[in-house]
């Protein structure tokens, strides 16, 4: 069996941007180094300073250098029918699949990855850095961030993880039914076998134990595994960083995503962004005039008391409110979106019924107003929600009082019998914020239910 142990320098602008500044291949068959192909390559690209000051390539080497088209023959003869290795795999290998991929051909090849390896035949280390691993293992890099210099050590801690092989770990990665390729170089095989097949949130962690992603999944290891096929970018970059995933079960899918609502705006985490939002800035809310036509209106929270609705910033209230008046035939005046005007323009393109103009009586405006009101947010005033618990002796539940939702929470069974009232439940919930996105994600479940 031959293996090609290949290492990349780039331009250092992610997976899609990011466009090699040198190669290295040596082909190794598992003893000695039969091949090897070196060289420099145009990334038709400005090379930032900091990757300068990293590896020592700057633009003036590489200008006169090859481009990649004009090497892309050369990597794929000397890598074709061979195992592609390289410490951190994902990383080379993506990228130059990318390069190819820009060229109009899909390069595919097996592959192996060094950090992985080691973490299993020589496990206990600090670090699984390159450089680390050498120092451990005195394997001398010549030239550190450099290809040939990096792919050369690479090639000798890949011969030394051969010869330690006791356990035929090489043979159960290269195995098409083995993850162990495909999971992120930073994560063992375990933690995801670990993971449960339930509802619940799980949490990506970095190696300083950060949590930088949360989700929700109705089925938790297969969720996660997704991750880690998917080619997107922001996927790729985030699961190069994970090292440890910890979860919680729910029971149920609404419990979940209640959960990791509730998590996304506690930790912040860096990889979450849809919920990654500040606090609610603006209000809606109502109020009746001298001729007794109901207003919908918006104003910063601190100015009114008990909103109907929450938003991030006036755009997305006013969004909300345009939404109403189409759906409800509101008048854009009386909603205040369209100021300083006698009648709406609305009513001349026979969108507004009239009440701005006397041509529809307050009655019947303020009926529609009222079904508008309604149709916002949970549209309870008091409601426990029933769902599945974590064990077959409890129930999970979502608590919602006076129209604000409280919280979640779980209880036996036989102790849910003796409570009588949605307030008799509050007492086993954990406290939750009120907020739009949880008004989304209970609006939207009712309405399923």
């Amino acid at each position: 069996m031959l293996y090609t142990v290949v290492d990349i320098e780039t331009t250092g602008n992610g997976y899609k941007g990011s466009k090699i500044t040198e190669i290295s291949i040596f082909v190794f068959d598992g003893k000695t180094i039969v091949d090897e192909f070196t060289s420099l390559v145009n990334p038709e690209q400005n090379i930032p300073a900091f990757i300068t000051n990293l590896t020592g390539i700057t633009n003036a080497m590489v200008r006169n250098a090859p481009k990649f088209y004009e090497i892309a023959k050369k990597v794929t003869e000397i890598t074709k029918d061979t195992i592609f290795v390289a410490h951190n795999v994902n990383f080379d290998y993506n990228i130059i699949q990318e390069e190819f991929k820009n060229l109009g051909f899909d390069f595919k090849r097996k592959k192996l990855c060094t950090v992985r390896l080691s973490r299993k035949i020589i496990p206990g280390l600090s670090s699984y850095s390159l450089g680390n691993i050498c120092t451990v293992e005195n394997i001398p890099i010549n030239g550190r961030h450099r290809a040939k210099g990096d792919a050369e050590a690479t090639t000798e801690l890949f011969k030394r993880l051969i010869e330690r092989d006791d356990n035929f770990t090489i043979n159960s990665f290269l195995n098409p039914k083995s993850r162990q390729a495909t999971l992120p170089p930073l994560l063992d095989k375990k933690t995801v076998d670990n993971l449960p097949e339930t509802f619940g949130v799980y949490y990506f962690k970095n190696l300083a134990k950060e949590v930088v992603y949360v989700g929700k999944a109705n089925n938790i290891k297969q969720r996660v595994i997704s991750h880690f096929y998917d080619k997107k970018k922001k996927e790729q970059t985030m699961c190069m960083e994970t090292a440890d995933i910890s979860f919680t079960k729910t029971g149920s899918e609404l419990l979940a995503l209640l959960h990791e609502s509730a998590e996304i705006k506690h930790i912040y985490p860096k990889f979450n962004r849809a919920q990654r939002r500040a606090n609610e800035a603006i209000g809606l809310f109502s109020y009746e005039d001298q001729k007794g036509i109901i207003h919908l209106a918006y104003n910063r929270l601190k100015l009114i008391s008990n909103p109907m609705m929450k938003y991030y910033n006036v755009s997305e209230a006013r969004n909300h409110l345009e939404l109403l008046c189409k759906e409800f035939e509101l008048c854009p005046k009386y909603c205040h979106l369209q100021t300083n005007v006698t009648s709406c323009f609305h009513h001349q393109i026979k969108e507004c019924k009239g009440i701005c103009c006397d041509k529809e009586s307050v009655e019947e405006y303020n009926k529609r107003v009222q079904k508008a009101i309604k149709s916002i947010g949970i549209g309870a005033e008091n409601l426990v929600i029933k769902e599945t618990g974590r064990t077959q002796n409890e129930i999970g539940f979502a608590l919602i009082l006076d129209g604000i939702y409280q919280g979640f929470g779980y209880i036996d069974k036989q102790q849910s019998e003796q409570l009588e009232t949605p307030e008799d439940y509050q007492f086993f919930i954990e406290p939750k914020k009120d907020n739009k996105d949880i008004h989304r994600i209970i609006s939207s479940y009712l309405k399923k239910k």
